[in-house]
């Protein structure tokens, strides 16, 4: 991934902290016999610590991606922060002398590794359990898959082949209008803030953390 400096994200909290807080991941694979790449779109979790990063998740048994993927080869998860249009319109010194064009503000998490796959039935509870925890945390009434029937679990779990990410590295891009000049960064997050949908403002209060990094 092309990263000017400006916009390059060492800090591995906020690399985490963005997984986790969208953990809908794109993996990319690379087949074994036939040449060509995958794209599947799946949720993740973090395991371990910075010296021992894993990222887990699951797809469907009947998809071939678990018998078709090179597992020699390097894989790749890609998070996608809040992301949102940028108009010319934002910057004050657009009204001194028009020299502006649009661009996207966006936060991007690339994550390279080496892919396995699971298929052992504790494994896969485990991890199930663990996903769902981590998503219905946020839910009045968190259902677990206690609240299911064994038999119904047991029964669904060889359905599932699980995935696992070693991680090698991480790069991240945080791209919020570091380039521009503090008015223009001002008048963008003041526009950002008075949309009404969430996905603006989550940008723009990306861009006041990044400013606080500036200081």
């Amino acid at each position: 991934m092309y990263i000017p400096k400006k916009f390059e994200q060492k800090d591995h909290k906020q690399l985490l902290d963005v997984i986790r807080q969208y953990p809908f991941a794109t993996l990319i694979t690379q087949k074994g016999a036939e040449n060509g790449i995958e794209a599947m779109h799946l949720p993740v979790i973090i395991r371990g610590d910075e010296h021992s990063l894993r990222l887990q998740g699951h797809i469907a048994k009947a998809n071939p991606l678990w018998k078709t993927t090179d597992t020699e080869k390097e894989a790749m998860l890609i998070f996608h922060g809040p992301h949102h249009y940028i108009s010319p319109n934002h910057y004050p010194t657009k009204k001194e002398h028009g020299r502006a064009v649009p661009t996207w503000n966006y936060v991007t998490v690339h994550v390279k590794g080496r892919l396995r796959f699971e298929h052992d039935a504790k494994w896969l509870q485990q991890l199930i359990h663990d996903l769902t925890k981590e998503q219905e945390r946020h839910e009045p009434n968190p259902w677990t898959v206690a609240d299911a029937p064994q038999a119904y679990i047991d029964k669904m779990l060889p359905a599932i082949v699980g995935i696992e990410l070693v991680v090698e590295s991480l790069q991240g891009q945080w791209k919020l209008s570091q380039n521009q000049p503090e008015p223009n960064q001002t008048g963008v997050i003041d526009a950002l803030e008075a949309f009404e949908h969430s996905t603006a403002r989550d940008v723009a209060a990306m861009m006041k953390q990044a400013q606080r990094g500036q200081e």
